[in-house]
């Protein structure tokens, strides 16, 4: 009896319209067959949590290239997600100070109540194939956190909204990250999370029809260091990057920080580690990962905070010549990437973030002293952070598409105001702000409906994502009038500034006025960033106002052309 409706269930997946009369109906993949459920935030959408697209990186396989999952002879319930893949979670000690908004939001991507373990290389789907397209666009989501942390597992990131309304499938993945994605280990392949990644893109291409999706039709998307990546697929696969459009938010290949351009100093970091192991330093060589290998996940994440750099670790993706180009900016210049259509843009203050956290991280504990920090002195330095990290780098990236050719469109957030994104005291513009109406996920997340005005802004970015995802050569400029890049012209797409629900358009040089001015102040942006470590360190918190003071003709510079 059992196998005869494995059978039935198999067939039924081979057509999909019959497997989807309930949602989350069984589908057949190279996995194996999955049986989803209907979506907690939209029941008529199908949603497919924690399936296997990789084997777990655990033992032999911990620090090499990802290897595809065998096919799972049963029928694999797809109704939670995996585990996250190890890091080290981002301390929430006073999310509190956020206000009762900013707690919930900050909490949501903070990973603190999910499970971490090395298996956790899995893949979730949202699809609603019973309406619209038979084959459907698909946004295929890459998460962010430096390299370091994350999860495709937070309530921000839910895909049901987005293949509810605008008739798309989206997917989402893990990824490795830290030393276990980014090792530098000796005679270990280089930047294997990012292998990951793209082995997670293959079984979508290979997949996602059989979820009403379009495998011509996969538009990667992500943010920060998922913007990064999205943007680093072309240079590494330039003849075949899967994808046929890209939308980087918040980070480019080309930014200077987050990317590293030095092996050596890697593979120091890696030694660094396996010594305070007690695995040898650089002269064990290769039986540094023996060693490194029969520790748990736990020990190597422990050693890489006692180090003090709790997040990053120093672990992250580098130029090796082979996943990853050396000099992504003289490749960019060349033309030497994916000429596919590219969207890219970033938040108005991103830098918000980094003061989130560090507040959250903080020996501050009362809103009076929080309220106490000079922020009329910070805010400046985190507009040049922004500038140098994000702003200016995503002007190269469209620039370099424009350059050659590729149809480039460029935005910037302004954040509405909306008070469901809101977070004290830096407000509701900072970096990762627009997940929140691009997945609609705010009133999921906060408890707080979005304001009328938000929700129409939100529901008109979530059509354009869409409609870039269903036909990237020209569905912005065909249906919603905007302008393909060009630094010249009033083609800077504003979106949620102040109350307005579409979008308007400015000069790109109101931004970027400054860029060549700024372009060798990467180190500053380091500096300014370090405020992760905690903003209620006072000879920290010291320092920087005295660097606002030594750069204030400069910050002034900025104020006057945002």
């Amino acid at each position: 009896m059992y196998w005869k409706s494995l059978i039935a269930c198999s067939l039924l997946s081979t057509a999909w319209p019959g497997a989807y009369a309930l949602a989350g109906g069984p589908v057949n993949t190279t996995s194996g067959l999955v049986k989803g459920q209907a979506s907690r935030l939209r029941p008529a959408v199908s949603e497919y949590l924690g399936i296997r697209y990789a084997k777990p990186a655990k033992g032999e396989l911990r620090f090499t290239a990802p290897e595809p999952v065998d096919r799972s002879p049963g029928i694999f319930n797809a109704t939670e997600f995996s585990p996250d893949c190890p890091c080290n979670r981002v301390p929430m000690n006073n999310s509190y100070l956020g206000g009762e908004i900013g707690q919930k939001i900050t909490v949501a991507l903070s990973q603190q109540n999910n499970v971490l373990d090395e298996d956790c290389l899995s893949i979730n789907v949202w699809t609603k194939p019973e309406t619209g397209e038979n084959k459907k666009a698909v946004l295929f989501w890459i998460y962010g956190g430096g390299f370091s942390i994350g999860s495709a597992n937070s309530p921000v990131y839910d895909g049901s909204i987005l293949a509810d309304e605008n008739d798309v499938v989206v997917v989402s993945f893990n990824y490795r990250l830290n030393i276990f994605g980014f090792s530098g280990a000796p005679g270990q392949p280089a930047n294997v999370g990012l292998l990951d990644q793209r082995l997670a893109l293959e079984w979508t291409r290979d997949n996602i029809e059989r979820f009403g999706g379009d495998p011509s039709r996969i538009t990667v998307f992500g943010q920060s260091a998922g913007g990064m990546s999205t943007d680093i697929l072309a240079f590494s696969y330039p003849d075949d990057p899967i994808a046929h459009a890209l939308i980087a938010h918040s980070g480019v290949a080309s930014a200077r920080v987050g990317v590293s351009s030095n092996a050596t100093e890697i593979r120091n970091t890696w030694y660094n580690v396996s010594q305070s192991m007690g695995c040898g330093g650089a002269n064990a060589g290769e039986e540094t990962v023996t060693c490194m290998r029969t520790k748990s996940h736990d020990e190597l994440l422990a050693a890489i905070e006692d180090r003090g750099s709790s997040l990053l670790g120093g672990f992250t993706p580098y130029g090796d010549g082979v996943v990853l180009p050396k000099d992504i900016a003289a490749e960019a210049e060349a033309g030497n990437f994916a000429k596919i259509p590219f969207l890219t843009g970033n938040t108005e203050y991103e830098a918000g973030f980094f003061f989130i956290v560090a507040i959250a991280n903080s020996n501050i504990t009362t809103l009076e002293e929080l309220d106490a920090i000079p922020w009329d002195m910070i805010r400046p330095l985190g507009n040049l952070l922004t500038r140098i990290a994000f702003t200016c780098p995503a002007a190269d990236a469209a620039g370099f598409r424009r350059q050659h050719g590729v149809p480039s469109w460029r935005y910037r957030y302004y954040g509405g105001n909306y008070t469901n994104t809101y977070i004290h005291p830096v407000g509701s513009d900072y970096h990762t702000a627009d997940m929140l109406p691009l997945f609609g996920t705010a009133p999921a997340v906060t408890g707080v409906d979005d304001s009328a005005f938000e929700a129409e802004a939100a529901a008109y970015m979530r059509d354009a994502w869409a409609t870039f995802a269903k036909s990237p050569t020209s569905g912005l400029t065909d249906k919603f009038g905007w302008p393909t890049f060009n630094p010249l012209r009033r083609s800077l797409v504003q979106l949620s500034l102040d109350q307005q629900t579409e979008a308007s358009f400015t000069f790109n040089w109101r931004t970027d006025a400054l860029c060549d001015a700024i372009v060798g102040l990467s180190d500053i942006a380091g500096d300014i960033s370090g405020l992760f470590g905690g903003i209620g360190d006072r000879s920290r918190l010291e320092g920087l106002l005295k660097r606002s003071e030594e750069l204030a003709p400069l910050l002034a510079l900025l104020e006057d052309s945002q």
